[in-house]
């Protein structure tokens, strides 16, 4: 070019001049075909350019909030070669930046030239701008000559007397007058000037597109709006590059696996946005792009066009076609200067995109494996608990097979049901974690909210185990809680329930009774329990005599129809009698007969008669001795009662025979 440029300034027509033509023209066609390589853009596309200031920062834009997606990629970024993977995308996307800012302020200068009237706008500012400067100083000149004369005019006043004295005050009064007016017009100049400035540093009032294009390269890191020549001494700086963490282990529970499978999931959503955000801004970029491209295309139609006629032409439309050429060169370095950072963006964009499309593949490959592998784990997981079932279904049937005993069966039932609750939980837990650590949080959490959630099942629970201990209950024990006695018909794991009987005559009420097995740790509420093998209970009857009667008479009378009554269940009374001492070895018992008891009262004299009950017919023996003591009383000599006559006849439901008279 600067050969063939020479020639021309010299004026020479020798034919040497066609290679220099050719050489330039070669290079012109393989500047564009170059410039088209990178995203493909056919020569056929008609030569429109629709581009204009707010297409350009629309497209800083896009590009700026396409940069943000990096901080999202760093948040999901856990693993060394993904966190590696972000850092190279960040230094891919910050040259994307600062090629999108080269593009829009090559593309300002390129609309500049083509659009004079915006050139001539800012420059017409420009010109106000500095008019109000200019006239700013010439009113700090006037300032300072005003204040000048009235030192002068104060300096006078001195020496002054008289008439001439008042001339210089009148004179010193309408100069301040002056310099009064003076400032306030320079203070209304200087505000207007700092406002013009100020608008003019933060980018207010930017009406041409290189102001805006700044304002908003002022907005994004200092770094990232830097031309992309300088980029070497700045990156870095910005958002250093996230340090490689410990890579964790592989999860190997059902629950590890499930949670890693969502985190991964979501992972892919992410980078399937990120991907598709990189095809639009690399579309965006090849649409602004391909009319530039047209351009090139035509200046060098045109360069071929001139080259070719400058075989025949004449010095006068050699020096008409070298400033031709000048102008073409001047236009097709500024439309490179707009394509090149495009073109750029083009393959880095690529390269981004392949970065992201491999980060997305791994992840993929990733998330089918874990899902095998937590399909396998729930496959072995539903094979266990079914060997559990069966082996549990297994015993229970051995169970009904070989143990009778009622009270035996539900023990062993029992005892398989705690045992079976007990595996299950174990197998669950075990394959739900990913750690024996995290089973032995998981267990120590799961057992201090039970603790403190269920308390009071907990402890039903252990008083169950005190219930069916040598000394507890079965049912069809007769039993008495606090002020309710019944016989036992069911006992649970957590509450037992009574068939309630009614007092004195033990028929049922037809009422059940539930209680809870905790009853057996509360001091305040009694168990009383028929001790096994026994039915029987003590009934006394009290008589008040007179004070006069002969006490022997009264109770041999009474003791013997006691006795003659208690003769007919005898037998029954001296076996349970033996039973108890059979059992209770450590205690000594009295014998199962009717004692006596005689007491002075205010009323006269009392006679307690105590004797063992069959339970089973004590209705029938309180009638048979009440019958039996009437007629005592009215054989001669009879008894004298005191009050109506009428005995007394109660139930005592404690064991105390010992308290009684021999």
């Amino acid at each position: 070019m600067n050969g063939f440029l020479s020639l021309l300034r010299r004026g020479s027509h020798s034919k040497a001049s066609r290679p220099r033509l050719c050489t330039w023209r070669n290079v012109l066609l393989c500047s564009v075909l170059a410039l088209a390589l990178p995203l493909g853009v056919g020569f056929s596309q008609s030569n429109t350019n629709s581009t204009d200031a707010s297409d350009v920062i629309q497209f800083l834009n896009q590009t700026i909030s396409w940069y943000r997606q990096l901080s999202v990629q760093r948040s999901i970024a856990e693993e060394p070669s993904e966190i590696l993977t972000v850092n190279d995308n960040k230094q891919v996307a910050d040259q994307v930046v600062r090629l999108a800012f080269d593009y829009a302020r090559a593309e300002a200068d390129l609309l500049s030239k083509q659009n004079p009237g915006t050139t001539q706008q800012q420059q017409s500012n420009a010109s106000q701008a500095q008019s109000l400067l200019q006239l700013l100083s010439k009113l700090d000149g006037q300032v300072r000559e005003l204040q000048g004369e009235i030192d002068a005019l104060h300096q006078k006043l001195e020496t002054a007397s008289g008439k001439k004295r008042r001339d210089l005050q009148t004179q010193i009064a309408e100069t301040q007058s002056e310099l009064d007016l003076t400032n306030a017009r320079r203070d209304a100049i200087r505000s207007m000037v700092e406002f013009v400035n100020g608008a003019s540093t933060t980018g207010l009032g930017a009406t041409g597109l290189r102001a805006q294009v700044e304002a908003l390269a002022r907005s994004a890191p200092a770094d990232l709006t830097q031309p992309a020549n300088g980029q070497s001494n700045s990156s870095g700086n910005h958002n250093p590059n996230i340090q490689p963490a410990v890579q964790k282990a592989e999860p190997s529970g059902i629950w590890g696996l499930s949670a890693d499978l969502f985190v991964l999931s979501n992972k892919r959503r992410v980078l399937e946005q990120n991907i598709q955000d990189t095809d639009v801004l690399a579309d965006a970029a090849r649409q602004r792009r391909a009319p530039l491209i047209n351009q090139l295309r035509e200046l060098s139609k045109q360069g071929d066009t001139l080259a070719n006629a400058a075989d025949t032409a004449d010095a006068a439309t050699l020096a008409r076609q070298k400033k031709q050429l000048d102008a073409l060169t001047t236009q097709f370095k500024q439309i490179s200067a707009a394509v090149l950072p495009l073109s750029k963006m083009g393959v880095l964009l690529g390269i981004y995109k392949n970065s992201l499309t491999t980060w997305e593949s791994t992840l993929k490959a990733r998330y089918r494996s874990e899902l095998k592998s937590l399909l396998l784990r729930l496959a072995i997981l539903g094979a266990i608990l079914l060997v559990v079932f069966g082996v549990a279904e297994l015993w229970r049937r051995t169970i009904y097979r070989y143990v009778h005993d009622p009270r035996r069966r539900y023990q062993f039932l029992l005892l398989r049901k705690i045992v079976l609750y007990f595996v299950v939980a174990l197998v669950i837990a075990f394959a739900f974690a990913s750690q024996l650590g995290s089973v032995a949080t998981f267990a120590g959490l799961i057992t201090a909210g039970v603790a403190v959630a269920l308390q009071n099942v907990i402890l039903s629970v252990a008083g169950y185990f005190f219930l069916i201990g040598r000394f507890g209950i079965r049912v069809g024990d007769r039993v008495q809680i606090g002020d309710v006695t019944g016989e036992v018909v069911e006992i649970g794991l957590v509450r037992l329930h009574l068939m309630e009987l009614g007092k004195g005559v033990l028929v049922p009420t037809g009422r059940v009774v539930a209680f809870s097995n905790s009853i057996v740790f509360q001091p305040t509420a009694g168990l009383f329990k028929q001790i096994p093998g026994t039915n029987f209970g003590w009934h006394e009857i009290t008589l008040t005599l007179a004070p006069d009667s002969d006490y022997s008479v009264v109770e041999e009378r009474l003791m013997q129809v006691v006795e003659t009554v208690f003769a007919e269940y005898r037998d029954k009374m001296e076996q349970q009698s033996r039973y108890m001492e059979r059992i209770l070895t450590t205690t000594s018992l009295s014998d199962l007969r009717p004692r006596s008891h005689l007491r002075l009262t205010q009323a006269g004299l009392e006679a307690i008669i105590r004797f063992p009950v069959d339970l089973n017919n004590s209705a029938e023996i309180d009638d048979k001795v009440t019958r039996e003591l009437l007629k005592a009383i009215e054989r001669e000599p009879k008894l004298r009662l005191v009050g109506t006559g009428t005995p007394s006849i109660r139930l005592r439901t404690e064991l105390a025979p010992t308290s009684a008279g021999t």
